[in-house]
């Protein structure tokens, strides 16, 4: 029954490389694990096996979880790719359009970001001070 551990190893590390988010990698971990436990111990039953594999991969997962997700976060050379606004809080950026009844636009690069803010006029310097998914949350610059 090995080879079926191994099969499902293989297919589970197969479908993480294919739609990576280090989560089925772990469990695929776990189905090899028993893959050389049941080489190892030819024996096992089936229900005992189900019941190692449902172990195995509770514990690489929380092994994950715990230790191995904090190592893979802390080591990003870039840490605010993926959360583009986030890289904005503390720039300064002059207004595309005023901000009238809270909303105006400022653009930074060649794209538009809604801001939000104090009414201000056209070209008025603002520092963006929080963001709120793509909408960035400005003060007029000091």
């Amino acid at each position: 029954m090995h080879y079926g551990w191994w099969i499902l190893a293989l297919v589970l590390i197969g479908a993480e490389l294919l739609a990576p988010g280090y989560f089925l990698i772990w469990i695929g971990f776990a189905a090899a694990a028993l893959g050389i436990v049941t080489f190892l111990v030819p024996g096992i039953s089936l229900l005992v096996q189900a019941v190692l594999f449902a172990v195995l991969a509770l514990a690489s997962c929380f092994v994950y979880w715990r230790f191995v997700r904090r190592v893979i976060d802390e080591r990003s050379d870039r840490p605010l790719l993926n959360r583009r606004a986030e890289q904005f809080v503390g720039k300064r950026y002059k207004l595309e359009t005023p901000i009238v009844g809270g909303r105006g636009k400022v653009r930074i690069g060649d794209s538009p970001w809604l801001a939000e803010g104090p009414d201000l006029p056209v070209g008025a310097e603002v520092e963006v001070v929080a963001v709120d998914g793509t909408t960035l949350k400005v003060r007029a610059a000091a």
